[in-house]
């Protein structure tokens, strides 16, 4: 499927408010079924059959989430990811592929994806999974009537400064770069400083997961927040084998 084929207007009619998904997968009948679907449940959908359409299709329609393929015809979906990435660090990146060995799923992660689904896969699963990630990644419509919103303080723990407003981190003064899933798993333990959080709770109120699931996700990205925290300071985030994950206690003065 090219960029030709990528928009269409079946099922639920897009609001205004809708997101716009690109759908970036080789085989036709799999990019229909995704598409049909999706456009149903209200997303607008443009479609791409290979890394360069995919690039191409980013920078024309700026999607809100690409759901990407790893095996393309003339790349690596992973590479394309990359290139979105630096491009755009608010958009919302799902991996789709067949590719299911741990190692895959850990190097698409990452590469700055927010999420991966293996084939074969279950089409409403991958509605919810979107769903799940936009609701991290991009800031709900603002209300014309509404007065403008207070904005929301700097959070602190310690040396540790997150900006909900600017969406930066800092600590000891020098910054960290977190993509916008990193950044909500930090900002959650922030809030919950004093204690240890379970791993479901971060699976539901992070990642949106209202079922019970086994997923190594949250790992995942506890290990990218050490890896780009610990660097600033002393270690930062404690694990609790068996329960979950919380801050060091503040140090005092």
């Amino acid at each position: 499927m090219s960029a030709a084929d990528s928009n269409g207007s079946a099922g639920i009619p897009n609001g205004p408010g809708s997101a716009t998904v690109l759908v970036v997968e080789d085989e036709p009948s799999i990019a229909d079924v995704l598409a049909i679907t999706l456009r149903f449940h209200g997303f607008s959908v443009v479609c791409a059959g290979s890394a360069r359409a995919a690039v191409e299709l980013a920078h024309e329609a700026r999607p809100d989430a690409v759901l990407l393929d790893i095996a393309l015809p003339d790349g690596d979906g992973r590479q394309v990811c990359r290139v979105l990435r630096a491009e755009r660090a608010d958009l919302a990146v799902v991996f789709l592929t067949a590719r299911d060995a741990p190692a895959d799923i850990v190097r698409g992660l990452a590469l700055g994806g927010d999420d991966y689904i293996t084939k074969p896969f279950n089409v409403d699963e991958v509605v919810a999974r979107i769903r799940a990630v936009l609701r991290r990644t991009r800031p709900p419509g603002p209300d014309p009537d509404a007065p403008p919103p207070p904005r929301p303080p700097v959070l602190r723990h310690g040396d540790l400064e997150l900006d909900e407003a600017t969406y930066t981190v800092r600590r000891g003064g020098r910054s960290a770069d977190l993509t916008p899933t990193e950044f909500a798993l930090l900002r959650h333990l922030v809030r919950h400083a004093d204690r240890i959080v379970p791993k479901e709770q971060l699976l539901r109120d992070v990642w949106r997961y209202e079922q019970p699931v086994e997923s190594t996700v949250v790992e995942t990205y506890i290990s990218y927040l050490r890896r780009k925290l610990d660097p600033l300071g002393p270690p930062l985030i404690r694990t609790r084998r068996g329960v979950g994950y919380g801050l060091r206690p503040v140090e005092p003065a």
